[in-house]
């Protein structure tokens, strides 16, 4: 157990060597907090005074984030508007040193930009009260397809694996997938997948990271309830996806990793059931994945440092990141 434990440190002491590409939707996820007054005369809303904003990114934002906070060098392929949404993105990322180099601009295109309004009494904890989505899909002009495929070409021979987070924005083209995989696969570069509605559109990844609910739309099934039904339905969608391993995330329940040809390897949930918040966890999950596969981590090991971050990140508020340290702690109260 304790040169396992050695095992994992060594590959957390790698990732500060590695540069991942992360493909996909970027998301500014902004939150207005005010103080509740009274109800309104006009209509029976609510009145708040207005306290302060905050910003995050969300989907491949938060992926980004997260490698980065792991060490990782991470190289964002991604659409954002000519507004000023995509001016905080980039303010964002660049605060965290990320480049935005290979971040694309298109003037055609609305910064996907979600708005959540939280509100509560003085020193009290604030409530969501209110969510508005401003969005909308990503131009499917051949200029902006060469632009991606371009960048994913060149970055084929400089990355160490590529990052694939599918928010259902299109900024990821099936058919662009099907032109650089090859290039990431030629150079043992792995592939990793998140795709909140088409992951049977991208077969051939090394590894798929998607939560029940996504598991049950991709086959049509009834909800996974008991472990036969979710043994069938990962070995089901492991052939599916023509890959060879599969991680399916179960939230409090925690993970379960399947192999081509091994048995299924269930992990409970690391730390206390009783999760705080859940949101951004998936990022988080395949962002620890990607990175550990990338340097050198068999599955099994990926699997586990991956749930060891899935279970820090539900016990932090909001999209949320963990960093080496906190992963090497996670893995020392273990044993």
């Amino acid at each position: 157990m304790i040169e396992d434990s050695r095992g994992l440190f060594t590959i957390i002491d790698k990732f500060i060597h590695l540069r991942v590409a992360v493909w996909g939707d970027i998301i500014l996820d902004e939150y207005l907090y005010g103080k509740t007054r009274r109800i309104s005369r006009e209509a029976p809303v609510l009145i708040l005074s207005y306290q302060n904003r905050e910003y995050s990114l969300g989907g491949a934002g938060n992926a980004l984030l997260n490698l980065q906070a792991l060490g990782v060098e991470a190289v964002p392929v991604g659409v954002v508007g000519d507004d000023e949404s995509g001016r905080t993105v980039a303010r964002i990322l660049h605060d965290h040193g990320v480049s935005t180099e290979t971040l694309i601009t298109e003037k055609s295109y609305v910064t996907p930009l979600k708005t959540r309004i939280l509100a509560g009494e003085e020193n009290t904890k604030k409530q969501q009260i209110l969510r508005i989505d401003r969005e909308g899909p990503v131009p499917d002009s051949a200029v902006l397809r060469r632009k991606i495929q371009r960048t994913l070409d060149r970055l084929a021979g400089s990355c160490d694996a590529l990052l694939v987070s599918d928010y259902h924005y299109r900024t990821v083209k099936e058919d662009i997938f099907r032109a650089v995989l090859p290039a990431f696969k030629k150079a043992g570069h792995p592939v990793t997948l998140d795709s909140r509605y088409r992951l049977l559109e991208f077969k051939g990844v090394t590894i798929a990271t998607p939560n029940e609910p996504e598991v049950e739309d991709a086959l049509k099934v009834h909800p996974l309830e008991g472990t036969e039904a979710l043994i069938a339905a990962g070995e089901a969608l492991l052939a599916a996806l023509r890959s060879p391993a599969l991680l399916i995330t179960r939230g409090s329940r925690g993970m379960a990793l399947f192999q081509k040809g091994k048995k299924p390897l269930l992990l409970p949930i690391h730390g206390p059931a009783d999760i705080v918040d859940v949101t951004g966890a998936g990022d988080t999950v395949i962002s620890v994945f990607t990175a550990a596969l990338a340097a050198g981590a068999t599955f099994p090991q990926a699997a586990r440092l991956a749930n060891f971050a899935g279970g820090i990140v539900v016990m932090k508020k909001g999209t949320a990141t963990v960093s080496p340290l906190e992963l090497k702690q996670a893995i020392i109260s273990e044993h």
